[in-house]
């Protein structure tokens, strides 16, 4: 287990790097946005950019589940249990990779994935993305916070089956 605990801490730095890029992004072209213009194709951006923020964490997640906890949810609402799972301990297995407040705060993505899975880009609601995004420094710094204290946690598991 203690190679799969360093791969997993491993990717997550990775996957991390990346979100953060997309955040920066997100946050880059939304400062330009105008909302009195609701055809501004830059709404478009965002909300892809939202999406690949919630679809990154969720690769990280799913390769937790698959890797450490050796179960992945399946079924129509395996997204949800896939956030509730990161959000559970597994006795024996590992400690929660989120707190409760990035779980609640990661459910509003979740959602918000959804919609930009199912709806045409020109039906996005730039006030819901505007609400998004007045959330997004302040969830990721938390989510990003509680995913690096995980990998830390992982690379100090390896160490003591060494």
């Amino acid at each position: 287990m203690k190679e799969s605990y360093l791969a997993v801490a491993g990717r997550i730095r990775r996957e991390l790097e990346q979100i953060e890029a997309v955040v920066d992004r997100a946050q880059d072209i939304w400062d330009d946005v105008d909302l009195d213009r609701p055809a501004d194709h830059r709404v478009d951006a965002v909300a892809l950019n939202l999406h690949g923020f919630y679809a990154g964490l969720e690769r990280v997640f799913t390769t937790v589940a698959e890797r450490i906890d050796q179960t992945v949810p399946e079924g129509g609402s395996w997204h949800q249990e896939l956030l509730e799972q990161m959000n559970t301990a597994l006795n024996g297995i590992r400690p929660p990779v989120l707190s409760n407040e990035a779980r609640k705060r990661l459910d509003r993505y979740r959602g918000f994935r959804h919609v930009i899975r199912n709806v045409y880009a020109f039906e996005f609601d730039p006030e819901q993305i505007d609400l998004l995004m007045k959330r997004l420094p302040d969830t990721a710094e938390l989510v990003f916070e509680d995913l690096r204290a995980f990998a830390d946690t992982l690379d100090r598991m390896a160490a003591s089956e060494e």
